[in-house]
């Protein structure tokens, strides 16, 4: 058995890749318009620090009742934080009228080709440092981009897809 220990990526999370890879594949006009992501918190730090690291302003919406650690290690990395109540507002409706109003690209969290393939290059690190595909890759879920990017970067390698008990969302 094999780690792949994705917490001790920059951020404390495999989120950096994806990020980075969608907001390398801006415009240059896109690029100045910023971006706009909504998370709770390992997702928000990836897209602040690919941000930061091209020179791109970055506005994550946050819930109110985020971690302190993880507002704090978004916060550090550059971006703005817009704060709303999970319980009477819409993240997602948040999000767009920030894009709406000041043409920024909305980075989803893992529904996204360039979020996916930015989330593979797991898998292809996985094949590059054990020298082969491994027969079973067992990989944690929460929205799907890991999973699937690491799918599509190992194609013949069983996939084991887990999540904790009650948050079996995906399952669900």
């Amino acid at each position: 058995m094999w780690l792949k220990c994705e917490c001790l990526q920059t951020g404390g999370a495999f989120k950096l890749r994806g990020a980075t890879n969608r907001l390398l594949q801006l415009s240059p006009e896109e690029r100045e318009r910023g971006v706009v992501a909504f998370s709770s918190g390992n997702h928000a730090r990836g897209v602040a620090i690919a941000a930061r690291r091209l020179g791109i302003r970055a506005v994550i919406v946050m819930p109110a009742d985020a971690p302190q650690v993880k507002i704090d290690g978004t916060r550090a990395e550059g971006a703005e934080i817009v704060y709303y109540d999970p319980l009477t507002e819409n993240r997602e409706e948040i999000t767009a009228d920030i894009a709406a109003a000041n043409g920024a690209t909305i980075v989803p969290s893992f529904d996204d080709p360039a979020i996916v393939a930015g989330q593979g290059t797991v898998g292809l690190e996985i094949v590059d440092q054990l020298g082969r595909a491994p027969a079973r890759i067992v990989v944690p879920c929460g929205g799907g981009g890991l999973a699937s990017g690491i799918a599509l970067a190992v194609p013949d390698a069983e996939m084991v897809v887990v999540e904790p008990a009650g948050w079996d969302d995906m399952a669900r």
